[in-house]
């Protein structure tokens, strides 16, 4: 037998192949409001003008709660968090065209939609300092953040697949960054999702970076948009800069999921903050390229919009920063008043009933304590800063 290499023919005919290439794509990028403020009137929602200046009073808070929870941070009463400074459109956009019933699995930006969807302030902040009740999300359709990038995708997928099962009338939406859709959790949730026909809207805030990575570091595709297509789900490319385009095409996207076809919205922004409170962006990106997106500036372009439709003059900027900013020093103030935990808890959430073992366990640890006081100081009780 002749081992030896075989030549490779070569034939330039066309024998009738034609790949398929994203360079044959043509992906629109959906928008309402130009930079300017000028706007296509046929696309502009159809909302009131109550609900057009509620829709800049949550980007407002949006910016605040950056701003002070930043400030917290830095003086050591906050954890980590995840500004959003610069997205506040595509936050506020997708929150505000979500039904109170359905379910949000945030990623760690978005904290006016959180807020609107019936998270209390206080809580949001006990999360970033470590409080653990706080991952209980209480009063709200939410789940606990997922700090592992990606990780909650299946899961959305898994609760929109219970939800269709149990016929209800909702939908899960999902929050991930643009890194998000280069793991493998990503594909297999959409994967899945595509194949159950499931009611789930995936809303990727394309902020131009994963940490330190740039898109076009971390995937060939053009768009993220673009990857729907391979799960058999619809896609949606928007301007995240644009208040009123998220609205729409987030809206759509939540009818089309009830319908039983999944969604995938990219949404285009920017991430003028650090990544987090521990990266310093400067090591990785230029201050020229920051300032071009700060001129895209989405509180300033729709403020413009207002001006131009006549809905301004309803707005006392003022008034709500100081509302707002009463609000969150309410919040801290909650927060720092929040009780430490009891020596009890260690056990309360191991088991939904409480086995004999763990009970005596619990006993002698209790009497331990009262026969030896001084045992308190080796407990290291919940942070409270």
């Amino acid at each position: 037998m002749d081992n030896s290499p075989q030549p490779v023919p070569s034939s330039s005919a066309d024998v009738g192949i034609k790949p398929i290439s994203q360079e044959n794509m043509e992906i629109e990028t959906y928008s309402v409001l130009n930079p300017d403020g000028s706007f296509d009137a046929d696309r502009v929602p159809d909302l009131d003008d109550d609900e057009f200046r509620d829709l800049y009073r949550w980007m407002l808070v949006q910016r605040i709660y950056d701003n002070r929870a930043t400030k917290l941070q830095r003086r050591g009463r906050l954890g980590t968090i995840a500004s959003g400074r610069g997205q506040e459109a595509s936050i506020v956009g997708s929150g505000y065209s979500l039904s109170l019933d359905d379910w949000i699995f945030p990623y760690g930006r978005e904290a006016s939609a959180l807020l609107m969807h019936g998270l209390p302030l206080r809580d949001l902040l006990l999360y970033w300092r470590g409080v653990e009740d706080a991952s209980k999300m209480r009063g709200a359709n939410i789940v606990p953040l997922a700090i592992s990038v990606g990780s909650h995708v299946p899961l959305a997928t898994g609760k929109a697949w219970g939800m269709q099962l149990a016929n209800e009338d909702t939908v899960t939406f999902t929050n991930l960054g643009d890194g998000a859709t280069s793991t493998g959790a990503f594909h297999e949730g959409m994967n899945l999702a595509g194949v159950l026909g499931v009611p789930a809207v995936f809303f990727c805030l394309n902020n131009q970076y994963a940490i330190s990575l740039p898109f076009d570091g971390q995937t060939n595709a053009n768009t993220a948009a673009q990857k729907a297509l391979a799960y058999g789900l619809d896609g949606i490319r928007v301007d995240g800069n644009d208040v009123l385009a998220v609205y729409n095409a987030v809206s759509r996207a939540r009818e089309r999921a009830l319908e039983g076809n999944p969604v995938l919205v990219e949404a285009v922004t920017y991430r003028r903050g650090a990544h987090t409170t521990s990266d310093d962006p400067s090591r990785y990106r230029s201050e020229e390229e920051v300032e071009k997106w700060k001129d895209r500036d989405p509180l300033e372009r729709y403020q413009a919009f207002l001006e131009e439709t006549g809905r301004w003059e309803g707005i006392d900027e003022e008034a709500i920063r100081e509302e707002v900013e009463a609000e969150f020093s309410e919040a801290v103030d909650a927060a720092d008043a929040f009780e430490e935990r009891g020596v009890e808890e260690i056990f309360d959430y191991l088991y939904e009933e409480m086995p004999p073992e763990l009970e005596r366990q619990l006993e002698d640890l209790r009497e331990l304590l009262e026969e030896e006081p001084e045992m308190y100081d080796y407990i290291e009780r919940r942070p409270k800063g």
